[in-house]
This record gives structure tokens, C-alpha cells and sequence, in this order.
């Protein structure tokens, strides 16, 4: 039988973090799940450990983070970071710096959602520092890392994003004519990715760095 590990999620509040949250406690594949977060959860349950911290200042707590797996689920905007240096912080530095923080706690394996269309040569600045952080991610000595590259999200935020929402009420009417290579651009549920990262959380056999456009084939 597969023996219960541990799991290590940052981003626990957002849209894809909190249904995957709730996805590793109820999964009996982990025995504890830790939650790094910058402010309280309002959920309890008996295999929840939340730890508060600053992304910015994480060596006080890395021995804390110990974990099997770790999940990151961290991104914003730049509409909502306030430009192009709040979205770098977010989506680059703090996700790196989680990372390194979890590997150093003796993670083994990282999984983290990114975005289609990452590139380095792309024309959005989100998606060439989304390709940046993967790169950076890369580097790290994990004997697995799982990168997801999701499209439009569905579900809804606590926050207000305008063009999401917008692209939420126009993407389903354009989805059946995205077939073959270009259904991954197809928008995807929140939930969808967050089961798409715990069944790849369960190919124990998995090693090396694997990026993944979704639905998973």
C-alpha cells in the first residue's frame, strides 16, 4: 500500500489553492497538510496545519515547512498587484522563495501552476514571467517537479477582475471550436486543475521536470 505523506500548500486562499486545499484533506493519500499563508484560514480540520508567515522572510519558519510534497498555487495580476513589479513579486520571487524554502525543508517533489502560453519570447508580460519562474523552478533539485500551464480559469474569486470575468462569459461560447492542439486553450475550472495536480501528485514513478498543458492527456 502507498504510504501517507505530507503535503505543503502556498496560495491556499485563491482560487485554484483553496479548492486544492480542500482536495488534500479530504484525500487519504496525505496524513498532514500544512498551509502556508499570510493571514488565518477560516477552515478547521484535524490534518490542517496552518502556518503564518512572510514570503519575504521564510528561514525563520523553513523548519516548520518539512513536507513530502509541495503545492504552489501563488499568482496574481497586474491590475491587482498594482504593475508589473507587484506581479514579479508575486508570481517570480515569492513563488520562487517558496521553492527554495521547501526544498530546504526536505519537500522531494514540486508541483505549481503556471500559465498557457508561458514564454520567454511572449508578448505578455505575465506570461514571460510566468515562463521565468518556470525556468528558475527548474533549477531547483527536486527529484520532481510538475508544472501545470492552465488557461482561462473558471470559478469564482473573492476578488473583482474585470477581464476575467468577461473572458468567463465569452470563452464557453468559443471553446467548441477549439479542438486538437488548441484545446488546451480551452478555459478550465479552478477544481479541474486543482484534480489535475493530485493525480499527477500520485504518479509515484514521476521524476525529472514534466510541463503539462491541460486537460492532463
Amino acid at each position: 500500500m502507498r504510504m501517507a505523506r505530507s503535503a505543503l500548500i502556498a496560495g491556499s486562499t485563491g482560487l485554484v489553492g483553496s479548492r486544492l486545499l480542500q482536495k488534500l484533506l479530504q484525500a487519504p493519500d496525505y496524513a498532514q497538510v500544512l498551509a502556508l499563508t499570510r493571514r488565518p484560514l477560516d477552515i478547521e480540520h484535524v490534518r490542517l496545519k496552518v502556518l503564518i508567515a512572510d514570503f519575504d522572510k521564510l528561514a525563520p519558519i523553513t523548519a516548520q515547512m518539512r513536507a513530502d510534497d509541495a503545492f504552489c498555487c501563488l499568482g496574481t495580476t497586474q491590475a491587482k498587484a498594482g504593475g508589473r513589479a507587484g506581479l514579479e513579486r508575486v508570481d517570480f520571487d515569492m513563488v520562487l522563495a517558496f521553492a527554495r524554502a521547501a526544498r530546504e525543508a526536505d519537500a522531494s517533489r514540486f508541483f505549481v501552476v503556471s500559465s498557457i502560453g508561458s514564454s520567454l519570447n511572449a508578448p505578455s508580460f505575465y506570461n514571460r514571467t510566468k515562463a521565468r519562474m518556470q525556468a528558475a523552478v527548474a533549477e531547483i533539485d527536486y527529484a520532481c517537479i510538475q508544472i501545470v500551464q492552465p488557461s482561462l480559469l473558471l470559478g469564482a474569486r473573492e476578488e473583482s477582475r474585470p477581464l476575467e470575468a468577461a473572458g468567463q462569459r465569452l470563452m464557453p461560447l468559443i471553446s467548441p471550436l477549439l479542438c486538437g492542439s488548441l484545446a488546451r486553450y480551452r478555459p478550465i475550472s479552478a477544481d479541474a486543475v486543482a484534480d489535475a495536480l493530485l493525480q499527477l501528485a500520485r504518479d509515484d514513478a514521476a521524476r525529472g521536470v514534466h510541463i503539462h498543458s491541460l486537460p492532463l492527456k
